[in-house]
């Protein structure tokens, strides 16, 4: 989950690694930290906080030179402080490494080093990785590239690293398992960037490659060579980037998540483009055209994601029983991969993942597959492990998401999840040819329509105003709505640090409707499709307890209008595609809540954007 940023080439490191890691801080904001090779000398700085602290703890420090790393982190070992920000040293100060992910039989190998000599000036697991691999170096004598190899053969758990040797400073050494890198080459003769997503490389150059699990990367002497850890060597397979660098700049909004917000009606369109139209009910997505045996006569479908991706899940659930009559489960990728779960050869798994590196869900595809189910991942990075580790799958194409919290990651993963429904349903025979034009139809207007959505802007800042204070929050929503409600008490817990939850609307009876009172405010997901009828008896409910109701209704509606205190309208639509419009204000109102609250929105507390450790 921490950030990782590394050049070495003709030009000034340190301007472009504080870059790097800026772009790269929603990974991680603990601590940051450099270090610069500036002829003999390896220059390491580091401190608590963020990458704007780590700037001031740079003022008037020696940052010259021409091969550096740097480091944004997430903790796991070890309290943030500036003794465990990376980078970290061996024992003789030769070797510097940072690291993303997690070595998990670090204390045994820790202790084995102590009984050898070895000081250690941290608490993270990181650190013992350093001395492992020198202590490897100075007993076999052997090269470093060599001992970084036998010591990856050693260790147990997650890992993308980059290592300095101040004695070799025309060196790069760089190894990943489980957790991401990317190496980029640049413009000029022997200038390589590394880093965990390619943000901080768009910049200057569009030639990537991603390395595998298993891989080394080393650059010596201005070249670029690949082994594998058994020492196979592997030709780079270069790609170009498809993300442009407006993308990941603000462009004028005052924080990442409202910019994304707003972006929504472009990556719904970008993400159904090209892959269905209404006036012929024709559904081109080569995934399922490749599969259309398989999934003609798959018996179960299970989903798997965590957290805003299980959210998708839930909504997925409804829609493939609806539109192709097939039993679904859905599953929080971090229970499914410990439970023994029962999986048949003719199982299809989708798995969910806006970064394509979530540890969970990697871990439960590898599950999945080796029972030998068929798994589709959804996935909005390309390039990423999930969509390399799957059989097939589509890409959601909502550009890079910058803000912690996410935002256009789930409509556009729920626009495809419409999209893959009905392709099944078609292959099936499950939905009239009638049907499947309406729904199209109504899914190639979404996008217009989250137009119209986002123009209750103002309104929402109004109600963040009197609602910012509340310290509680119930949302409520039935059928394909009620995991919309999940997903807006996920997105107002994440940013505003209110306690908030998502329960059915007719589950409130059952517990919930305990808690509320005169000062309960309860957001109720009420579009006029589906069970209005119950909706209404549920508010009434809330009411007659004296909660307060923020409704979502739509447009035009006078009943509830008639009942709550407050009415924000959505446009109307198909039953099945409402999440894509009821979600807008919901994700509006957590982020004025939050903006109001003084919260940082793009970087919430304990939280960071690609979960790629446990």
């Amino acid at each position: 989950m921490c950030g990782i940023v590394a050049y070495i080439g003709p030009k000034q490191a340190y301007p472009i690694i504080i870059k790097g890691l800026k772009r790269l801080e929603y990974r991680g904001y603990d601590s940051a930290g450099v270090a610069l090779i500036d002829n003999d000398d390896l220059n390491i700085y580091k401190t608590k906080g963020k990458v704007s602290d780590l700037e001031l703890a740079t003022e008037g420090k020696n940052i010259e030179g021409n091969l550096g790393m740097g480091h944004t982190r997430w903790a796991t070992h070890g309290e943030p402080n500036d003794r465990n920000a990376h980078p970290h040293l061996s024992q003789s100060g030769n070797l510097a490494v940072i690291h993303n992910g997690i070595i998990e039989n670090y204390a045994t190998i820790k202790e084995a080093l102590e009984i050898r000599g070895h000081t250690f000036n941290s608490d993270t697991d990181t650190e013992v990785l350093i001395h492992l691999i020198e202590d490897i170096q100075e007993n076999e004598q052997i090269s470093i590239d060599e001992a970084v190899r036998i010591a990856l053969n050693q260790v147990i758990g997650a890992y993308a690293i980059v290592i300095l040797v101040k004695n070799e400073p025309a060196k790069l050494i760089a190894a990943r398992k489980g957790s991401p890198l990317v190496v980029g080459i640049g413009q000029e003769e022997g200038e390589f960037f590394m880093a965990s997503d390619a943000t901080p490389i768009v910049e200057y150059t569009r030639d990537v490659t991603y390395l595998n699990d298993g891989e080394i990367a080393i650059v010596k002497d201005g070249k670029l060579s690949i082994k594998t850890i058994e020492n196979i060597a592997k030709t780079p397979f270069i790609q170009k980037l498809e993300i442009n660098l407006e993308e990941i700049e603000k462009g004028g909004y005052p924080h990442f998540m409202l910019k994304e917000i707003f972006e929504q009606p472009k990556s719904i369109h970008d993400s159904i483009r090209g892959r269905i139209d209404s006036t012929t009910g024709k559904i081109a997505m080569r995934s399922i055209q490749e599969y259309e045996d398989k999934l003609r006569n798959v018996k179960r479908l299970i989903l798997i994601g965590c957290g805003t991706s299980w959210h998708a899940g839930l909504v997925g659930e409804y829609l493939f029983e609806e539109f192709a009559r097939i039993p679904v489960e859905v599953e929080y990728a971090s229970e499914f991969r410990y439970r023994n779960p029962v999986i048949f050869p003719d199982d299809l798994v989708i798995a969910i993942s806006q970064s394509g590196e979530t540890a969970d869900t990697l871990a439960a595809i590898e599950l999945a597959k080796e029972k030998g189910a068929t798994v589709f991942g959804i996935c909005n990075v390309v390039g990423s492990s999930i969509p390399r580790f799957s059989d097939a799958g589509a890409y959601t194409h909502a550009g890079p998401e910058i803000g912690v919290a996410s935002t256009k990651a789930f409509t556009a993963q729920v626009s495809v999840l419409v999209i893959m429904a009905l392709a099944v349903a078609q292959i099936r025979g499950t939905i009239s040819q009638e049907r499947l034009r309406l729904v199209l139809s109504e899914l190639e207007s979404i996008p217009a329509l989250v137009e119209e959505a986002l123009k209750t802007d103002e309104d929402i800042q109004k109600l963040a105003a009197i609602f910012k204070d509340s310290r509680n929050f119930l949302y409520l929503g039935r059928g394909v709505n009620f995991p919309v409600a999940l997903e807006g008490a996920l997105k107002l817990k994440e940013i505003s640090y209110i306690h908030a939850e998502g329960y059915p609307a007719a589950e409130m009876k059952h517990g919930p409707i305990a808690l509320i009172d005169e000062e309960m405010p309860v957001v109720v997901i009420a579009p006029k499709r589906g069970v209005y009828e119950k909706v209404m008896s549920n508010i009434q409910e809330v009411k007659a307890r004296k909660g307060k109701i923020i409704a979502i209704v739509t447009q035009g509606d006078t009943k509830i209008r008639a009942m709550a205190d407050h009415v924000i309208e959505i446009p109307d639509t198909d039953e099945s595609l409402t999440p894509l419009l009821a979600t807008i204000p919901l994700q509006l109102l957590s982020y004025y809540i939050a903006v109001l609250r003084g919260c940082n929105v793009d970087q919430p507390r304990n939280l960071a954007k690609s979960v790629t450790v446990e």
